[in-house]
């Protein structure tokens, strides 16, 4: 049995698959997935499990070259915004590179989000709460 972090066996996979560059989207509950990208759906009940929790477990494995957040993400949920930036932040220091941080329209992100190797949805019901992590290399 792993004892890392990222006990998930379709998570665990789909780390062990990405590439340089390739796409993972961590979603909230109600982001429309659409047919292209791999489906996981972690999602059990309002809130469980939260895009943040699942966000550390995904960079416990994950070398992040950059991530997108929606622009609405500032004046919607500005904690949640301010939150993700400090995570990110942290993660950035432990990985030894800038992690930058593009935004874009809501709408926009929707169509991105189809270019995805996968989507990832979590239970969390915070507006606007949904991050394209960009893969790196950790070398």
């Amino acid at each position: 049995m792993k004892k890392t972090t990222l006990l998930n066996s379709h998570l665990s996979a789909l780390v062990a698959s990405v590439g340089h560059t390739d796409e993972i989207v961590l979603a909230d509950a109600g982001l429309p997935i659409p047919a292209g990208p791999q489906r996981i759906d972690l999602a059990v009940s309002p809130g469980l499990p939260g895009l943040q929790p699942m966000l550390a477990a995904l960079l416990s494995e994950l070398q992040l070259e950059a991530v997108v957040l929606a622009e609405e993400i500032k004046t919607v949920s500005p904690d949640l915004h301010r939150q993700l930036l400090a995570q990110l932040a942290e993660a950035a220091a432990i990985q030894g590179r800038d992690i930058p941080v593009t935004y874009i329209s809501h709408a926009a992100f929707k169509q991105q989000n189809a270019e995805a190797k996968a989507v990832v949805r979590t239970g969390e019901c915070t507006p606007y709460a949904n991050i394209i992590l960009r893969c790196g290399v950790p070398f």
